[in-house]
């Protein structure tokens, strides 16, 4: 790596300085989620009633959670621990991923580390908390009105930590697409206009992925991938208007759809027509070569993606084939005008040789 490509006041380091420097990142978010841990551990029963009570509100009186393991009694709350111990140091584990990828930073991309930290740990926990206080009531609810007469719900606690866990690194995932737009917004990436257009994709792709990541019910489908197309708008509002504010939308494209090419025709002349595109300024054209189509090349990059690619090329090939038929027509015409200008070939005049009385032959 030379040193121009490295960021202003900046020292090359060696793959060994890069790899004790992630040693140490490493190292601090091992411990970290130790500290959380066993913090949370002594409380861990108490963690998991708190973390199951959406659903056993709405168990039957006579019914409550069941432990279908040998050690799940003692394992569902220690790994409940650990997870919650990851949950809660995300805020420093993404810092840690943040300094080890900060020496490689410009200045100006390290100003948005603090904001992206920020709002990405809100983020995150937003999209827990939505899960636990706004969707499990919902799902837990129709879930239990759906059970057929006669069966006795009484669920696993393990199976319910895990489906628990699923829907808080899901809906923790999903709240971060604000986050996501903004980023390849200000990055240049992806303009503010593309993604407008690519909305209809987004939405489908939100309810995809909430098919996914919930159980297979609409209510849960629903509840991710609304606020997942509704975060996408406010990132995207985001991102034109930090671009607004730093000056940054000077192509004038973002509400402006692209001019489409221009298309100059003339009238063919007697000569073989040709096809030549037009100079970026408008050049005469010679009069021995006056072409069928001129095509203006100023705009070649910025053609609609939207073109009806087939109807332009049997337009172009009609063309070509008028353009033959006149070419032979014209080659046909001057061939009979020039067999009919041609002067006739003297007759030869019929002569007798005659012979005279001596057996001579008298020529003429």
């Amino acid at each position: 790596m030379s040193e121009s490509a490295l960021p202003p006041n900046d020292k090359e380091m060696s793959l060994v300085q890069h790899l004790l420097d992630l040693k140490t990142s490493l190292t601090r978010g091992i411990l970290a989620i130790l500290v959380f841990f066993f913090i949370l551990f002594p409380f861990a029963n108490e963690i998991y009633t708190y973390v199951a009570e959406p659903l056993t509100r709405y168990l039957p009186d006579d019914t409550s959670m069941i432990a279908t393991a040998v050690a799940s009694p003692f394992l569902t709350p220690f790994k409940l621990s650990f997870v919650l111990a990851i949950y809660l140091a995300m805020p420093f584990l993404l810092y840690q991923i943040w300094r080890f990828i900060a020496p490689a930073l410009y200045s100006h991309e390290k100003q948005l580390i603090a904001p992206v930290l920020f709002f990405s740990s809100f983020l995150f926990y937003a999209g827990g908390a939505f899960a636990y206080y706004v969707v499990f009531p919902l799902v837990f609810g129709f879930l239990s009105t759906t059970a057929p007469e006669g069966v006795t719900i009484a669920t696993d606690i393990a199976a319910y930590l895990d489906f628990v866990i699923k829907m808080f690194f899901a809906f923790g995932l999903a709240f971060e697409v604000p986050v996501i737009t903004v980023l390849l917004i200000l990055t240049g990436m992806v303009k503010p206009n593309k993604l407008k257009h690519a909305r209809p994709y987004i939405i489908v792709g939100a309810f995809v992925i909430g098919m996914l990541l919930t159980p297979p019910d609409v209510v849960s489908q629903t509840l991710l991938a609304v606020p997942m197309w509704l975060l996408f708008e406010l990132g995207l509002l985001i991102g034109a208007y930090v671009l607004k504010q730093r000056g940054l939308d000077q192509d004038q494209d973002d509400n402006e759809p692209e001019p489409e090419p221009t298309i100059h025709r003339s009238t063919p002349t007697q000569n073989s027509a040709t096809v030549a595109p037009a100079a970026s300024t408008a050049a005469p054209v010679p009069a021995n070569q006056a072409p069928d189509m001129v095509y203006d090349d100023r705009y070649a990059d910025q053609l609609n993606d939207d073109l009806d690619w087939d109807a332009e090329f049997d337009r172009i090939d009609a063309e070509m084939k008028k353009m033959e038929r006149d070419y032979q027509k014209r080659h046909n015409d001057n061939a009979s005008e020039a067999s009919s200008k041609q002067p006739d070939a003297p007759e030869t005049p019929l002569t007798s040789n005659k012979t005279d009385n001596n057996g001579k032959v008298n020529q003429p």
